[in-house]
């Protein structure tokens, strides 16, 4: 679809965006007001915005297999496709509801779906057969809602060659660019991931390493709380260096971008097996927020060098000590909320997509060549129509 064969309607109308991310905390779901009148004047507007949680259970077998767990059968995970698609369409249907806005005035759903594997470089490590698999069945979401829905967004760029990851960096370029200053969006979901940007010049995107991930699977392990609410159990222990030093020497976070990963690759085996197995709780879970805070300080000094501002979202907002650590790292540059810049830090990932489905809709590109490394700007997305 050319530029000028865009409908007005998606040019300028309402959209929902949906994820789950990698700490599958709960289904996050944003209506979104997006309005263009020219290529320069992209006003977006969040309307509604909520996070509905999992069923237990569901969520429990989600985090085990985005850990790198198997699926029992073929049935259970063609069940489990259906069961997130379902629990994909309450959420949508329940925050349009929220807003008060009747369903035939959206102009459509851009739906991410639950990791449960991501294979940039192939199961085997070896660079063939690379995959990025979420589910949570696009049909049904269309089917329930009675709303077109896009899905299926990081697929195409990896079959062009990228990682496919993250997807968001275009939409912060779009919306949080700043010709005046080099800065740059740290999102601090399961895993990290910055977005680059430069006053002038590419944007750049990666993901650094673990940012909630670990810090959520011990405290649960050992608590039974899914977070630590505002760092305390970190900031109750100490950093165990040594820890630390066998932490930052996993190889992957020597790679250069473009790169990205997920909570099959940082999960609590991976944990264990650099454990001397005497550690005490708390200390464990200072040491993981402590690596946390370097892997994000060492990417942006190694990338960006130059970046003076850092505009955060993402759960690990509401972490104060996590917060404090890598600014502590990272002297002179000003840490701050998305919401400063008129974005709600909790929903930003949620308004991406609902932005990504525009651009499939406007046939536009969703990636970026200086951040999955594909070998061309692609259309993301797969359209089921209601």
């Amino acid at each position: 679809m050319q530029r000028g064969d865009a409908p007005e309607r998606a040019r300028a109308g309402l959209f929902v965006g949906l994820i789950s991310g990698t700490s599958a905390d709960g289904i996050d779901a944003a209506l979104v007001r997006f309005d263009e009148h020219d290529d320069d004047a992209l006003r977006c507007e969040l309307v509604h915005a909520l996070t509905a949680p999992w069923e237990p259970a569901l969520r429990a077998r989600l985090v085990d297999l985005g850990q790198g767990g198997d699926a029992r059968s073929l049935e259970e995970l063609a069940t489990l496709d259906v069961q997130v698609g379902e629990a994909f369409a309450a959420a949508t249907r329940e925050v349009i509801d929220g807003a008060g806005v009747e369903a035939a005035r959206i102009v459509a759903v851009g739906s991410h779906g639950q990791t449960v594997r991501h294979r940039p470089a192939g199961a085997a490590f070896d660079g063939r057969y690379p995959f990025s698999w979420q589910i949570g069945d696009a049909s049904v979401i269309a089917e329930r809602t009675g709303i077109d829905t896009v899905a299926d967004f990081r697929r195409r760029d990896i079959a062009a060659g990228g990682q496919g990851a993250p997807l968001v960096p275009a939409f912060h370029a779009a919306l949080l660019h700043d010709s005046a200053e080099d800065r740059a969006v740290l999102n601090l979901g399961g895993i990290a991931n910055f977005t680059l940007l430069p006053a002038s010049g590419d944007v750049r995107g990666f993901d650094t390493g673990p940012a909630n991930a670990l810090l959520d699977a011990w405290c649960l392990r050992h608590t039974g709380r899914p977070y630590d609410e505002g760092g305390a159990l970190a900031a109750s222990g100490r950093i165990d260096g040594a820890l630390l030093a066998r932490l930052l020497d996993e190889p992957w976070f020597a790679q250069p971008p473009p790169k990205s990963s997920g909570r099959e690759h940082f999960h609590l085996d991976w944990l264990a097996s650099r454990l001397r197995g005497d550690e005490a709780v708390a200390d464990v879970q200072a040491t993981l927020l402590e690596l946390s805070a370097a892997t994000i300080a060492d990417a942006l000094r190694a990338t960006q060098p130059t970046t003076r501002r850092v505009l955060a979202c993402g759960g690990g907002v509401r972490n104060p000590a996590l917060l404090a650590r890598i600014g502590a790292r990272l002297p002179g540059v000003a840490i701050e909320s998305t919401a400063a810049h008129g974005l709600d830090p909790d929903f930003v990932e949620a308004m991406a997509f609902a932005w990504l489905a525009r651009q499939t809709l406007l046939g536009r590109p969703g990636n970026l060549l200086a951040v999955t490394g594909a070998r061309g700007l692609r259309v993301l997305g797969a359209l089921h129509r209601a």
